[in-house]
């Protein structure tokens, strides 16, 4: 889920951005630090913006930066559990298919895309159901369920596992071609 979340810090502000505009100087310090960062709280930082409520600022003696009191505006991805969304599967491999959920790609385990059993054709590369027929394969947008959540220090450690089995999930052409509940 993306999230709009309002920060009050204190930044740092090196000398060398003292020729810089502060709000410049904020904005450049803020990104370098906090963009394309996974915090726990806030999920993966996407973008900054926003700096407002800019105090007139410290010098510490013995350090040549300014201190700086600002809030800020921060965009971040957080995957949240039961979460369902639409993506384009990535890459086929093997175990499993990539699917990209926003900023990262999470996993579905070959058990979790449906419940047929499916083969992998490697030249093509695809997943085809034995009984169904029904093929995926890099480029297919489907519907998934964010089934675990492993969120570490970095983007490439961060782990989400993903399923399409329940009723109503998978590639989208599948999804169309189910038919509607009986009434009782």
């Amino acid at each position: 889920m993306y999230n709009i979340i309002t920060v009050k810090s204190t930044v740092r502000i090196e000398p060398k951005y003292f020729s810089k505009n502060l709000k410049e100087a904020l904005i450049s310090v803020l990104r370098e630090k906090y963009e394309r960062k996974v915090d726990r709280d806030f999920g993966i930082v996407l973008c900054i913006w926003n700096p407002r409520d800019v105090s007139e600022g410290k010098i510490i003696p013995g350090d040549g930066a300014s201190y700086h009191d600002v809030t800020f505006d921060i965009l971040a991805y957080k995957p949240d559990l039961n979460e369902v969304f639409a993506g384009e599967v990535t890459e086929i491999v093997e175990f499993g298919a990539f699917v990209r959920m926003g900023p990262i790609d999470g996993l579905v385990h070959l058990s979790q895309i449906t419940n047929d059993f499916l083969s992998y054709d490697k030249k093509i590369p695809a997943f085809i159901g034995r009984e169904s027929k029904k093929m995926i394969k890099k480029g297919d947008d489907v519907l998934a369920k964010i089934s675990t959540v492993s969120m570490k220090s970095s983007i490439p450690d961060t782990k989400i596992g993903l399923t399409m089995r329940p009723e109503g999930l998978g590639k989208l052409d599948w999804i169309k071609e189910e038919p509607a509940p009986k009434k009782k």
